[in-house]
């Protein structure tokens, strides 16, 4: 993906968006001191270039009963290419399965999981992620605490 030229104004839109995603056109046009139609054109050009991927309303996991959550190291089987759609498609398809990454080094893919407790965790581990066609191993690690917890971009660095 190509990298897109944003001025000062967009970043300053982007910025408030990240951590008032409800906010009314109105009220974004006059924290960027710009008229609402112009707003909305920014705003729109912003999602038009993929810039602005989705809203989502972030959840409270334990408020709604799900106190486990892990990190989980998955380590494919050698030549494991040829299972890589199958797999891809177990992953998004799972919904306890929240992030997933391709990293380098001696792992393949880094996990965040959410469950109900670690029953279910051992249960989404043993019945379903090692059963994955191609999957060799799993490490995990169970998350004693959120200290920060952010998808927000770091603009104005």
């Amino acid at each position: 993906m190509q990298t897109i030229e944003i001025d000062r104004i967009d970043t300053r839109l982007l910025e408030i968006l990240q951590s008032q995603g409800r906010i009314s056109n109105l009220e974004l046009a006059e924290a960027i001191r710009l008229s609402p139609a112009q707003t909305l054109r920014r705003h729109r050009r912003l999602e038009e270039l993929g810039v602005i991927r989705c809203y989502e309303a972030r959840l409270e996991t334990q408020a709604l009963g799900f106190g486990a959550v892990a990190f989980i190291q998955v380590t494919m089987e050698r030549g494991h290419i040829r299972d890589l759609a199958k797999f891809k498609s177990m992953v998004a398809e799972l919904a306890e399965i929240q992030e997933c990454f391709a990293v380098t080094g001696d792992i393949d893919y880094m996990l965040k999981v959410v469950t109900r407790d670690l029953k279910a965790l051992s249960e989404f581990l043993l019945d379903t992620l090692m059963r994955i066609p191609g999957v060799s191993g799993v490490k995990s690690s169970v998350c004693l605490d959120e200290l920060k917890c952010s998808s927000a971009v770091p603009l104005a660095t």
